[in-house]
């Protein structure tokens, strides 16, 4: 600060003038910096509608895992393959995404994810079989792998540098909403329609966000190279991941040779691009304590949310015995739990240290889930305990994501945007890529009474292993990063 050269006997009211000027300086070429307010504006629909429209779908596809599966005639353990072979293909595909935005464009690669999401959202909506709609999926996994980082990585060029924690805590409120409203509009569209519609209702979203795309920033293009090897060994490595860890249980030898391939394939990778100044996985960033350890809780936390999406529907309406419109409804305080704690969290964030308050938040995640799992509901009205079980889980993971996912942003430079925002989709959906998984491996080995349980019960275990994740990330590092991404 300048008021550190003054001399000892300075006034201290002209020490506090020169460093008040200092400050509103920062702010002035902060405020310079992003979009005018009028073009922000349509900038900011188009990401948020975006991340809107891909929430939306999960949610909604996840209240209709079981009316699905009973008119394709599929077990509930196919029927998972509908999340699962979404999360698979933006899990292959959401780091090479950010290299191509990095490469052409953040703002023509996000458009083109939203165009081909809301084509493939269509196709689901025409599928006459589970083959066909497990496809469809596939495609939207694709579309999406562009809209999630790319769309945190235009937030940085679409607000001033001094608004973009604000900025993240708006996107999580947005994010919220959409999981909030999509179990109750899933539930009765469902109630009205058959279950094609509930893809249907992407359409019209898709088109309007489309429109708003033409207000997108257009940041300054890298002139790095597209690695095609690394982008197949980063798709076989996930891809032979997810597959193995399916296959284990039932075909020990070919799930792990797939999970083999899997090991080799990362090894290999990792090789090609050490050496290189931005790699297509982020060892930059994860070289940096505060980043790998938010990595690290994300992944913990969004696997117990996963998991636990899945086995409530099943517990609910099968278990218990309650109608899916009744599902949907006793579902929602969930999300809604997560709007309320987002921007109360991004406010204490500022009080508190993250750390402490992500470890916090997931904690509460997990009691909420541990509570689901253990409370005998059989014989009473199960809507009052599933509503503040529920809303328990989603206060603690609101107020975990929010300062979790500000950290990793702020911790990575501003040309590295694309690249954190990859790394943070990427343990996000390694996480409900996870969580699924463990659902169909629970459904396949279990009758399903225990595996709702059993699953519930291993969902709360990884919420709390990211609240002690989160403790590993000191107050005092966390301060130091946090101030540094800041002035970036």
């Amino acid at each position: 600060m300048l008021s550190s050269t003054l001399r000892p006997n300075s006034s201290p009211i002209i020490a506090r003038t020169v460093e008040t000027q200092e400050v509103n300086d920062v702010n002035a070429v902060h405020d310079a910096d992003g979009l005018p307010l009028p073009r922000r504006f349509a900038a900011v629909a188009a990401i948020l509608g975006a991340g809107v429209l891909v929430v939306l779908d999960g949610a909604i596809a996840n209240i209709a895992l079981p009316g699905i599966a009973q008119q394709l005639q599929a077990t509930p353990a196919d029927a998972v393959w509908i999340i699962t072979a979404y999360q698979l293909a933006v899990v292959m595909f959401l780091l090479p995404a950010s290299a191509v935005g990095e490469r052409f464009g953040y703002r023509h690669v996000f458009a083109g994810g939203v165009a081909l999401f809301t084509a493939a959202s269509v196709l689901c909506a025409l599928a006459p079989s589970l083959p066909w709609l497990v496809a469809a999926r596939c495609l939207q996994g694709l579309g999406s792998a562009a809209v999630m980082p790319l769309g945190l990585a235009l937030l940085r060029f679409t607000y001033p540098r001094r608004l973009l924690a604000r900025s993240i805590a708006w996107n999580a409120l947005a994010v919220a909403a959409a999981s909030a409203s999509g179990p109750t509009l899933g539930a009765f569209i469902l109630s009205a329609a058959s279950w094609p519609w509930l893809f249907a209702v992407n359409l019209p979203i898709g088109l309007v966000v489309l429109a708003a795309c033409a207000g997108l920033p257009s940041p300054p293009r890298s002139e790095r190279r597209i690695d095609v090897w690394s982008i197949a060994l980063n798709a076989v490595m996930f891809a032979s991941f997810v597959l193995g860890s399916d296959r284990l249980v039932v075909h020990p030898l070919h799930g792990g040779a797939l999970l083999v391939l899997s090991a080799v394939c990362m090894v290999l990778l990792v090789r090609r691009e050490m050496p290189k100044a931005a790699p297509l996985i982020p060892l930059d960033l994860l070289r940096v304590h505060s980043f790998r350890v938010s990595v690290i809780a994300s992944v913990c936390c969004f696997t117990g949310q996963m998991a636990s999406l899945v086995a409530l529907p099943f517990y609910i309406q099968h278990e218990l015995g309650q109608s899916a419109v009744t599902t949907g409804l006793l579902m929602t305080p969930w999300p809604l739990a997560v709007m309320l704690a987002a921007p109360l969290s991004a406010r204490l964030a500022q009080r508190v240290p993250s750390a402490w308050l992500c470890a916090a938040g997931s904690a509460c995640f997990a009691s909420g889930l541990a509570l689901c799992a253990l409370w005998p509901l059989h014989g009473s009205n199960p809507a009052l305990p599933i509503a503040v079980f529920t809303s328990l889980a989603g206060l603690g993971f609101g107020f975990f994501q929010t300062p979790n996912n500000q950290n990793m942003l702020l911790s990575a430079p501003r040309e590295r945007s694309g690249a954190a925002g990859g790394a943070q989709g990427t343990a996000r959906l390694t996480g409900l890529t996870l969580g699924s998984l463990l659902m169909s491996l629970m459904f396949g080995l279990l009758p399903p009474h225990s595996a709702v349980h059993w699953g519930l019960a291993v969902a709360a275990l990884a919420a709390l292993a990211g609240s002690v994740a989160s403790l590993l990330r000191s107050p005092a590092r966390t301060g130091v990063t946090h101030a540094r991404g800041l002035v970036r």
